[in-house]
């Protein structure tokens, strides 16, 4: 098939397009470089199968295509609040271009959501039925608004224009190719402690987070796409894990000695996430398979090769 993936040289994205380059397919990537990056994708440029295309979403696009991936988005607090007015645009313009798109040639859309969409939730573990407690006007509205709107984008286009879509909330994702500045938990605590800085918690620590391996995470994706249920359907690892427990795993797995330093809560961060994963198990026949342990290990391997190559390329700038 011809697939598009938009953000397709960000975190999930570039993994999500070794998958499917390996199955043989055509691929195009579209992404404006806001957060993803060429180093991700630069091991297929150049095989005939592939063609990067630097664009902005929020403009429209004329391409022929079978499948559209739509993961575009700033994903991280830090980046999606440094410019919440281009978030929100990303999330409603940039979906309804898609969508306009997917409507034109026939494709099939799969939406990127997020378990954002939940806010700060009063129902333990989510599951998809469950309509959230999101603060419209917080400073995280631009993304999680943003992505609620963008969910109700796809099934107005589905319901009147029968556009052909699935929609899958994302729930924490951690794996190699994680920005080192991009202020998520996992990201934030390896960088630390690699660099033996005190690693920093926010609140006392009691707020909780389950964490997906990426390669589960694409493995549940795919599953979506090519499957027959619309969604929304949960991806996500429901093992639950406070935050102070993740950064002490992190702390032994790396460097003992260094210190923890506890910071205030951010405004709007959610207490407690978890996926109910039901749905998903009952239709996709899907499941996380790596444990957390494991995928930390491959991860601060990724991050332990960047950290080094950016020392050594700073010592020579120094020189």
């Amino acid at each position: 098939m011809r697939i598009l993936v938009t953000g397709g040289a960000g975190f999930i994205g570039s993994h999500l397009i070794d998958r499917l380059m390996n199955q043989g397919h055509e691929v195009i990537c579209l992404d404006n470089f806001y957060t993803g990056t060429k180093r991700n994708i630069e091991h297929w440029i150049g095989n005939p199968y592939f063609e990067l295309v630097r664009h902005d979403i929020t403009e429209p696009i004329r391409l022929e295509v079978d499948q559209i991936y739509h993961l575009a988005c700033p994903a991280s607090p830090v980046h999606y609040q440094s410019n919440p007015v281009k978030t929100i645009k990303t999330n409603v313009m940039g979906t309804l271009n898609m969508l306009g798109l997917a409507k034109r040639v026939n494709a099939r859309f799969l939406l990127a959501s997020t378990s954002e969409v939940y806010g700060d939730p009063e129902v333990h573990p989510q599951p998809e039925e469950y309509r959230g407690n999101v603060n419209p006007i917080g400073i995280r509205s631009c993304y999680d608004e943003g992505k609620r709107v963008a969910e109700t984008l796809a099934f107005d286009y589905h319901r009147q224009n029968q556009v052909d879509i699935r929609v899958m909330r994302i729930f924490n994702t951690y794996g190699p190719r994680m920005l080192e500045n991009d202020g998520r938990v996992v990201s934030n605590l390896i960088v630390q402690a690699l660099k033996g800085i005190p690693l920093t918690i926010y609140g006392d620590g009691s707020q909780t987070r389950s964490f997906c391996y990426v390669s589960d995470l694409v493995e549940g994706m795919m599953r979506l796409m090519n499957g027959d249920q619309i969604g929304p359907i949960n991806i996500g690892n429901p093992g639950e894990y406070t935050i102070l427990e993740l950064a002490k795993t992190i702390q032994e797995m790396i460097n003992p000695d260094t210190d923890l330093k506890f910071e205030p809560l951010p405004q709007d961060d959610p207490l407690r996430r978890k996926p109910d994963i039901t749905k998903a198990k009952q239709y996709l026949d899907w499941e996380p398979t790596i444990a957390l342990q494991e995928g930390l290990t491959k991860t601060i391997e990724d991050f332990r090769k960047r950290v080094e190559i950016s020392a050594a390329e700073a010592a020579l700038s120094a020189k």
